[in-house]
């Protein structure tokens, strides 16, 4: 097995980090894991939330306010997988052949196998089954990573140990109906007794905020967080900024308990990172 403990994080959009894993990757990158961040596309088809605002190339816009984040989340640069945004809405680009709505999983998936053998991780991260919300990029995505996690065991160095999925209770998903999602709590959240692992990122929390800020085209004034009353923002960010939860997509080795200390509890070599 790989002996440099190594978190590869994988997402469709930037901004996707900074709201479900923001705090778990600054807390793994401080305590000497190397930390990779993999995003599929740079959010090309988004929308500008800030009123009055013009970006002549929305992509290159977004890379660099995700390289921004990285550097806040105190993780190396990203990795792009060079596949395109494919919106929602009226900007959904369906006749967009990399859009990734039109790349099955099966074609997607030896590129990322790729990365996977050349990174070496132990742990991979992704969105849960549901995309989070039902993005379909988020749901392409997540299909791509479990498919990849599955084929790589065979890999020289013992491939990817553990699969974690961004998991929110129930009642995490309740406060997001409540912002104008339409989630059904029961469909996009889970049971308490499936979360396998919490971190706590409160000591991360100017970190995150750093990070969210850093994607300032996508939290403006009309954005979904611009729009919160002053009670919700507080909510939401009581949410957000105060722990991060995962459950468990895959696993290659025995659990010594569950829920599980962190990411690296059980994997041979590396108990000493959640000790």
């Amino acid at each position: 097995m790989s002996t440099k403990p190594t978190i590869l994080a994988v997402f469709a959009h930037p901004d996707d980090e900074a709201f479900s894993v923001g705090g778990t990757l600054t807390h793994y990158a401080r305590k000497g894991v190397n930390v990779v961040l993999a995003c599929a596309t740079r959010g090309e088809a988004g929308k500008i939330t800030v009123p009055g605002m013009t970006v002549d190339d929305l992509g290159q816009q977004r890379e660099q306010e995700l390289r921004a984040a990285c550097e806040a989340l105190e993780i190396p640069a990203p990795v792009f997988l060079d596949y395109h945004d494919s919106g929602r809405y009226e900007r959904t680009r369906t006749d967009d052949p990399l859009a990734l709505m039109n790349v099955t999983p099966l074609e997607a998936e030896p590129k990322l196998r790729a990365l996977i053998e050349q990174v070496q991780p132990q742990v991979i991260l992704t969105f849960d089954p549901h995309g989070a919300y039902g993005h379909i990029d988020h749901l392409q995505i997540q299909r791509t990573t479990s498919s990849a996690f599955f084929s790589t065991g065979h890999l020289p160095y013992g491939g990817p140990q553990r699969l974690y999925f961004t998991a929110m209770t129930s009642e995490a998903a309740k406060g997001l109906a409540g912002m104008g999602r339409d989630l059904d709590p029961l469909i996009y959240g889970v049971s308490d007794s499936t979360i396998a692992v919490t971190i706590d990122v409160r000591p991360y929390a100017e970190n995150k905020k750093a990070a969210l800020a850093a994607h300032g085209t996508q939290m403006g004034a009309t954005s979904l967080v611009g729009r919160l009353s002053p009670e919700e923002r507080q909510a939401m960010e009581q949410r957000l900024l105060g722990s991060e939860s995962f459950s468990i997509g895959g696993t290659r080795t025995g659990l010594p308990a569950f829920p599980l200390r962190g990411l690296f509890d059980g994997l041979p070599g590396f108990e000493s990172l959640d000790a």
